[in-house]
């Protein structure tokens, strides 16, 4: 089961084997935003913490992030995602989302930020109120994936130069993986470190993830995974 940790009194996370997924109360009702790796439970976690009514956004399709979405008729999702979504085993009922939609929770909007690259249909969420960037796979101090079907460099780093519009609006990134919040400024080290490795100008070491054999471009920020 998951461990879940209190950030304050509207907002938690769940911490699940290297991933984590968090749970957002406004006055009206709540969300979570995606579903872990091994949280099949991830409903009835959330649904023991809120009384709310309870809707559910994932920032992408990856099966670390949707392992509870089965529990769930409909969820919120790029449409870009859906091949991969549907590619992974999910079912439901995808309710798009697009860049600048606003999904309020009841005092606590959260826009919706296009944030493609990892994956097709990637999103960043926009915590207004709380100024909280939500970064999903992207934003993290962790090893990104950035081998294998569905995944672009070249858009990853177009996407972090687009987060770019919304700086002075966010204080801290609540990241997927890695580290417990990291600091807006990581966006920048992570183009700079993106950008070294498509131009060929950074040094990777062979390593073995899942039995795929990549390069790990490793920086003292985070790391990129790629093939060669």
């Amino acid at each position: 089961m998951a461990d879940i940790i209190r950030i304050n009194d509207d907002t938690w996370r769940m911490e699940d084997n290297g991933v984590r997924f968090f749970l957002f109360s406004g006055t009206e009702r709540a969300a979570l935003i995606d579903t872990g790796r091994t949280a099949p439970d991830a409903r009835s976690i959330a649904e023991g913490l809120t009384d709310l009514p309870l809707i559910l956004i994932n920032t992408h399709a990856d099966p670390d992030h949707i392992s509870g979405n089965g529990a769930f008729e409909e969820f919120y999702m790029s449409p870009a995602e859906e091949v991969v979504y549907r590619a992974n085993g999910g079912k439901g009922r995808l309710i798009p989302v697009r860049e600048n939609d606003v999904i309020d929770l009841g005092g606590r909007p959260l826009r919706i930020i296009d944030n493609p690259g990892h994956t097709p249909g990637s999103i960043a969420v926009l915590d207004e109120k709380n100024r909280v960037l939500i970064g999903g796979d992207s934003v993290q101090d962790g090893y990104i994936f950035m081998f294998g079907k569905h995944r672009d460099l070249g858009l990853y780093i177009a996407s972090l130069k687009h987060l770019g519009v919304y700086d002075g609006l966010y204080d801290e990134v609540y990241a997927m993986h890695g580290s417990f919040p990291v600091a807006p400024g990581l966006v920048r080290q992570l183009i700079e470190g993106a950008e070294a490795v498509r131009d060929g100008k950074a040094s990777g070491m062979p390593v073995d993830v899942y039995g795929h054999q990549v390069i790990l471009y490793k920086f003292p920020y985070a790391g990129f995974l790629r093939e060669d």
